[in-house]
C-alpha cells in the first residue's frame, strides 16, 4: 500500500530504502508533523516515486529542506534458523549476535525487523555470505515478506 510523506531532499531517490524511526527531537511545534510522521515506527520502506512538482519544505532536521515521496513497506532480507526457513512459513530471528566484522551480520540485524516478532517468509534466498557462524547457529538467508502482507 503506497504512502506519501516527507524525507529530507538528499534522501529523496526512488528505489532508496530506509527504517522509519519515529519522530526526531527537531519534529516538535512543526506544521508539516501530520504529513512527515505518518509512517510506522520500525518498518523498512522504499521510495517509490518522488513528487516532482511539489515544493522543498522547511525543516529543523534536514539541512535541505523534505520533499513528499511515495513509499511503500518493503520486504527485509535476513538469516533465520534453517529448520524453520521456507516459503509461506513464519518465523523469527535466531537472535542478536554480537560479531560486527561478520559478513552475514547485517541478515543476522536487520534493519526492520525486531528479535521478537514473528514474520512471513516471502522468499528462500539460500545460504547466507558467511562460511561459519560464530555462533555456531544454522541459517539460511530468506526475504522477509513487507509488514502489510
Amino acid at each position: 500500500m503506497t504512502s506519501i510523506t516527507l524525507v529530507g531532499t538528499r534522501l529523496a531517490d526512488v528505489g532508496r530504502e530506509f527504517v522509519y524511526g519515529g519522530e526526531a527531537p527537531g519534529c516538535e511545534g512543526c506544521p508539516y508533523r501530520s504529513q512527515c510522521l505518518n509512517l510506522s515506527e520500525g518498518t523498512r520502506y522504499r521510495i517509490t516515486g518522488v513528487r516532482e512538482n511539489a515544493q522543498t519544505l522547511e525543516c529543523a532536521v534536514h539541512d535541505a529542506g523534505v520533499r513528499a515521496v511515495e513509499v511503500e513497506p518493503t520486504s527485509v532480507p535476513a538469516n533465520v534458523p534453517s529448520r524453520e526457513a521456507y516459503a509461506g512459513s513464519k518465523t523469527s530471528l535466531a537472535g542478536p549476535c554480537p560479531h560486527t566484522e561478520c559478513p552475514s551480520h547485517q541478515y543476522c540485524v536487520p534493519e526492520g525487523a525486531d528479535f521478537d516478532e514473528d514474520r512471513k517468509v516471502k522468499q528462500v534466498l539460500g545460504e547466507p555470505p558467511h562460511d561459519t557462524c560464530y555462533l555456531d547457529r544454522d541459517l539460511t538467508l530468506v526475504e522477509f515478506a513487507p509488514e502489510d502482507e
